[in-house]
């Protein structure tokens, strides 16, 4: 018993830390509260969509539930907004490595250095499932259906627009709940990346938008205003994905 009073104190104290420095410092596109003031393992999280990808303008809300041992065994994240993706669960929880507990698993495709460690807090998970949303991983989906509509969308280089047109369905619905949070969207970069940036990726395969495609010459993507760079590039990293 004595054991379990110590994890609840210092785990407490180490979400209490966590929560004072994401107030001091916000990861840039993510709003954070406490569910319940008197609860400190459970906080929720509003995420705006970051401009120039096809999440822009999205308010979307999601819960994060702490164990009593943490940081020695990682949250769960679940969106409380409906996603089409191919790494969010039907019921919102999100599938990612780094939430997994470190346990050498051949069969998931994950290195045990991929996933949890007590090096890692809210900030990283918060960048991670950013990063998520605009490159999915298709290697062992958790939602199968949205995992091929978005290999058609990628292999068909932007032809395939069904799995862009759903999430830019569900960004469009989430207005009417950000009006009812009063809360402001993020549009422009300037309004959305202030501190924070979400690293490059290494392979190409996201989501800002079609410039993805820039070196093909997509005829019917004319009337898309798809070819802005985004805040997400380094300066080193170059705007053309390979």
């Amino acid at each position: 018993m004595a054991q379990h009073g110590h994890h609840v104190a210092s785990s407490q104290k180490a979400l209490m830390l966590e929560m004072k420095s994401l107030q001091d410092e916000p990861v840039e596109g993510f709003k954070i509260t406490l569910v319940d003031e008197s609860d400190m393992y459970n906080w929720e999280v509003a995420i705006f969509g970051p401009p120039n990808t096809h999440y822009e303008g999205g308010y979307f809300k999601a819960r994060i539930k702490f164990p009593v041992d943490y940081p020695y065994s990682p949250p769960a994240f679940r969106f409380l907004t409906k996603m089409w993706h191919p790494n969010i669960y039907e019921n919102g929880d999100v599938c990612i490595s780094i939430l997994h507990p470190p346990v050498d698993d051949p069969q998931s495709g994950e290195l045990p250095s991929e996933r949890w460690n007590p090096t890692q807090n809210v900030r990283t998970i918060l960048l991670s499932v950013i990063s998520l949303l605009n490159e999915p991983n298709t290697f062992s989906p958790a939602n199968v259906d949205a995992s091929v509509m978005y290999r058609k969308w990628r292999d068909s280089k932007g032809k395939d627009r069904e799995y862009i047109e759903i999430i830019r369905k569900q960004v469009v619905g989430t207005k009417a709940e950000a009006e009812r949070d009063g809360v402001k969207v993020p549009i422009t970069l300037d309004e959305y990346c202030v501190r924070t940036q979400v690293p490059p990726t290494d392979d190409g395969s996201n989501l800002l938008y079609d410039d993805y495609y820039d070196d093909e010459e997509l005829e019917d993507d004319d009337d898309d205003e798809d070819n802005e760079d985004c805040c997400y590039d380094n300066d080193d990293s170059g705007t053309e994905a390979s």
